[in-house]
């Protein structure tokens, strides 16, 4: 019940409608119950026509009241009767359909609009414990699932239970005693439709957990399908997503099972009351208590009820699957994990004297036993350039992620001009603050869109700007549609160095003073190196660049080199003095960088 009250709560800002709607089913319900209720006039008019003197006594809604006596008059008012029940049950399920459907659509949006507004607000830690396609599921899956409880199964469920209430209503007028005589298999029902719900809710969840895992396992292989290929994996991969499809069919078919079983045993349960019932019909009509065209009206109203009541049953069915859906999404949405923004934070002004990490340690999760950082003093000063350098794992890009605040220090303070970043708004910072990763993220739109991502409002001019800036505007220009041309996803259609040089145009429009750059350009050809390079020098000249350096050239040219060893910082200074300590430095230059330089050497020998 709490799913249910919880997913109605997305309803409250479309009561009206919803009340419109709700009277449009209960219409739908007693124009049901109208039409059944023409059944004994039509056979007093009919034993009339036969020469029996037989007469209803009283009849569902007055209805006596409207239609004449005998003769073509009164088969005259019964069939206008029963086209304008009919057609007015048609407008009233025709506004029940289009106005739940809105709502429907309507709430769904509300819903899907503050899923997605909560999963941006999660810090980078919530990422990292959810995958993607979990992520995207819920928001995508799970949310039409709802949509579907509220559209359709919501509507039914209301529209048949009016109905059934109706034809029961319908059924005490004409005799209580059989009414609540069939209702004696109402709890056996009841019980019978519990059971099966809390099967169908189990096998749904089972059913969406392995659709999930097949949605993980599909976007590996593909995404990754170079790599299947070059190993000739094809076989492999078909047959681990065989198997997890084969387990989603076992709960599909395992709830195909119950969903098969349940209508016809309620069924069945129903026509053997209606057996019975015919036997006690028989006395109340030697009795006198009913005449034979009411107790075909009853009989009417009975079996009619039971239509209604199969239809709950299995809506009830559907509404337990729309349940588990609605529950994987508050599972999301109850589970939080932002960076918390103080009431009154601080709007930082552009950097003018440093950013200091003080006494910084880092840990993922909950692994405090095993910081990425520790400990970890360092002062980078305005319009500088500081290169991270050091073995892959030491924690050089976790280092990173604390300037623009995508994690908090587990202890220490990164300050701002003498400002805790956690004291200043999160916008202000990130306002000043471009990033450039190793893995160049592109959106699949255009180039234009993706250049002005920072700065949706800049001109086409500011754009070409960046863009040459960015040594970019030249192969743009060679593209289908120029700057409008899509990219494809990831950038799919580009080169790696045409890639690089999209992300670092980016960064230049963003005009950030402070920048973060991974600066990786080991699988770009020599061509493609030397202008990302040249990029590259034009978006740090005079701003405030923390590097993760793997390039000699970037190394040399670093006002501070900062080596990082297992999270702590063993050495800090120029080129040359670090190669002057014989330290860790110079084992890292001897590894990484010394083919690089005598390349160099040789390349000025040959020119």
């Amino acid at each position: 019940m709490h799913d249910l009250r919880r997913l109605l709560l997305y309803l409250r800002p479309h009561w009206g409608k919803f009340v419109f709607a709700t009277l449009a089913m209960l219409a739908v319900g007693l124009l049901q119950s109208a039409t059944g209720a023409l059944i004994p006039p039509i056979f007093d008019q009919a034993f009339k026509l036969s020469g029996n003197s037989q007469q209803t006594t009283s009849t569902l809604y007055g209805l006596q009241h409207l239609i004449p006596a005998s003769g073509i008059a009164a088969w005259r008012v019964i069939a206008a009767l029963l086209i304008i029940f009919t057609v007015g049950k048609g407008i009233a399920e025709y506004l029940s359909t289009y106005l739940m459907a809105r709502i429907g659509q309507e709430s769904v949006l509300t819903l899907r609009a503050d899923l997605y507004a909560h999963l941006l607000r999660q810090s980078n830690d919530f990422f990292e414990r959810h995958r993607t396609n979990y992520l995207v599921s819920r928001l995508v899956t799970s949310a039409a699932a709802i949509e579907t409880a509220v559209t359709v199964t919501l509507r039914d469920m209301l529209r048949e239970s009016f109905t059934l209430i109706a034809f029961l209503s319908a059924s005490v007028y004409y005799s209580w005693r059989l009414t609540f005589g069939s209702l004696i298999i109402a709890p056996v029902i009841g019980f019978l439709t519990a059971r099966f719900g809390k099967s169908l809710r189990n096998l749904a969840r089972e059913s969406m957990e392995g659709s999930q895992r097949l949605v993980d396992t599909a976007q590996e292989a593909l995404a990754n399908q170079t790599i299947v290929k070059a190993y000739r994996a094809e076989a492999r991969e078909r047959n681990r997503f065989h198997r997890v499809a084969e387990s989603i069919v076992g709960a599909n078919l395992r709830s195909a099972k119950i969903m098969g079983i349940s209508p016809p045993t309620i069924e069945m349960i129903g026509v053997i009351a209606i057996v019975v019932l015919l036997f006690f019909g028989q006395r109340e009509i030697e009795a006198g208590r009913l005449t034979a065209a009411q107790f075909l009206a009853l009989i009417f109203f009975l079996l009619s009820s039971y239509d209604p009541m199969r239809k709950l049953s299995r809506l009830h069915n559907s509404m337990e699957q729309a349940l588990a859906a609605a529950r994987h999404v508050w599972e999301v949405m109850d589970e939080r994990s932002e960076l918390v923004e103080k009431l009154n934070a601080k709007t930082l002004d552009k950097l003018k004297h440093e950013i200091e990490l003080r006494d910084v340690s880092f840990g993922y999760g909950n692994n405090s036993d095993a910081p990425v950082l520790r400990n970890v003093q360092l002062r980078i000063p305005a319009n500088t350039m500081v290169a991270l350098v050091g073995e892959s794992g030491g924690g050089k890009s976790t280092l990173t992620k604390l300037i623009p605040r995508f994690h908090d220090p587990s202890s220490g303070t990164v300050l701002w001009d003498e400002t805790d970043l956690r004291d200043a708004r999160l916008d202000s910072l990130r306002r000043h603050v471009a990033l450039v990763t190793q893995e160049v993220v592109l959106f699949n739109d255009t180039v234009r869109y993706n250049i002005s991502y920072g700065r949706p409002d800049a001109s086409a001019k500011d754009v070409e700007h960046a863009a040459r800036v960015a040594f970019a505007h030249d192969f743009i220009s060679e593209l289908p549609a120029g700057y409008d041309t899509v990219v494809g996803e990831r950038g799919v259609f580009l080169s790696g160095g045409q890639r690089q040089r999209l992300a670092i145009a980016r960064a230049v429009l963003a005009d950030a003073p402070v920048l973060i750059l991974d600066e990786a350009t080991s699988a770009l050809d020599a061509e493609s190196e030397r202008l990302v390079q040249q990029a590259l020098a034009n978006l740090t000249r005079n701003r405030t660049t923390v590097v993760i350096a793997h390039r000699l050239s970037t190394v040399r040219r670093a006002d501070c080199i900062v080596v990082i060893e297992r999270g702590r910082i063993v050495e800090t200074g120029t080129h040359d003095e670090l190669l002057r300590k014989d330290g860790v430095y110079r084992r890292l230059y001897e590894l990484q960088f010394a083919d690089e330089e005598a390349g160099e050497f040789a390349r000025s020998l040959t020119t």
